[in-house]
């Protein structure tokens, strides 16, 4: 391991301050460029980071591109992730007194893939998940004997017909549901948890009545119980101390606590489907099988972009790029199935206009 360099130290905190403080970066993703960061330490043995110049950046990527970890180089992905990040490392610090006259603003350009690499990195794995008869039979073979049951029915119900990330599910109160009309307010301000921390207005698909009426009725069934509007929609599993008072035992009830963490969603996800000898799917899938539902079901250009600022999405290329993952000839079967009879329609059809646009990408970037 290379030796400290108290000022390249010092340079650190100051550009970590910066994006949480400045850029509104989150603790995650300041640990993810502070890991690219200390690669170039790694590589440069520590050496001071005026010294960085176009020849360290080319020595870097080969050595970066040749680098093994567990017996095998990174991927093409990892790889433009990592520039990626030292990249806006060197552009802030370029910036900074002291460090203006040392390093060439140019020289952080070289800090870049090929364009041929760059759309093999960015080019969107289409992901596995679930059928909508995948989670019916999952739901059903679920027994409605306890609690513990009927609030683990209706979690899968909710996860698919709200589209919802886990994280926002896990935190979400249940005043922030409006079951008269189906509507979900994910409001950071009540401790949602976001991404991004955005608030997002989602309304329940009704892809299924029956998964829909379990929702309702576990609702219901929570406020007889005399739960507050701010305890959780999907509370924890009550502990329960054992008989020899050494240890904690689970129940078959709930309490109004919130989970601390995902964690427990994932399990709940695999246990259930190992028991009834299905295939596991995790929560975020479930997100795919709802985008991939919803947009079947759309007749218009209107009627896309509804479905996709309900997932949260501020463009409808997000939708179908970074979720719906539809390869070529899939997004072209959808857009077949879309009216497009009128010229003067489709250029004032901007949900329309995106993905024509991005299918166009996708085909440019598999040739």
């Amino acid at each position: 391991m290379s030796k400290i360099n108290n000022i390249n130290e010092r340079v650190k905190r100051e550009f970590y301050l910066y994006l949480n403080e400045a850029k509104g970066f989150c603790d995650s993703t300041v640990n993810q460029i502070a890991n690219a960061i200390n690669l170039y330490e790694d590589f440069t043995k520590s050496s001071d980071f005026s010294t960085f110049n176009k020849d360290k950046a080319i020595e870097f990527k080969d050595w970066l591109e040749k680098r093994k970890y567990r017996g095998k180089t990174i991927s093409v992905t990892t790889y433009y992730t990592y520039l990626s990040h030292l990249r806006k490392f060197f552009t802030w610090l370029c910036m900074q007194a002291g460090y203006k006259s040392k390093i060439n603003p140019d020289s952080v350009d070289y800090l870049r893939i090929s364009k041929k690499e760059k759309r093999i990195a960015t080019q969107p794995t289409p992901r596995k998940y679930p059928s909508l008869k995948d989670v019916l039979d999952l739901i059903k073979s679920i027994p409605v004997n306890t609690e513990i049951d009927k609030r683990d029915r209706a979690l899968i119900a909710f996860t698919l017909l709200s589209g919802m990330r886990d994280k926002a599910i896990v935190t979400l109160p249940l005043n922030c549901f409006d079951e008269e009309n189906l509507i979900i307010n994910q409001n950071p301000r009540q401790d949602v948890q976001t991404k991004f921390s955005k608030q997002i207005t989602t309304i329940l698909f009704k892809f299924d009545d029956g998964l829909l009426q379990i929702i309702l009725r576990w609702v219901k069934y929570l406020k007889d119980k005399g739960f507050t509007p701010d305890d959780p929609m999907f509370p924890k599993t009550k502990s329960m101390q054992s008989e020899d008072g050494l240890s904690f035992e689970v129940s078959d009830k709930v309490e109004p606590y919130f989970w601390k963490g995902t964690g427990s969603i994932r399990k709940i996800f695999q246990e259930r489907a190992k028991k009834a000898d299905l295939p596991y799917f995790p929560p975020h899938s479930f997100r795919h099988l709802a985008i991939d539902l919803a947009v079947k079901r759309c007749e218009n250009g209107a009627q896309i972009k509804a479905v996709s600022q309900n997932f949260g999405h501020e463009k409808v290329a997000t939708t179908f790029s970074a979720y719906a993952n539809y390869e070529p000839d899939r997004l072209s079967e959808i857009l077949k199935s879309i009216d497009f009879n009128g010229e003067a329609n489709f250029k004032n059809d901007d949900a329309l206009g995106e993905i024509k646009d991005l299918l166009h990408q996708l085909i440019k970037n598999k040739q």
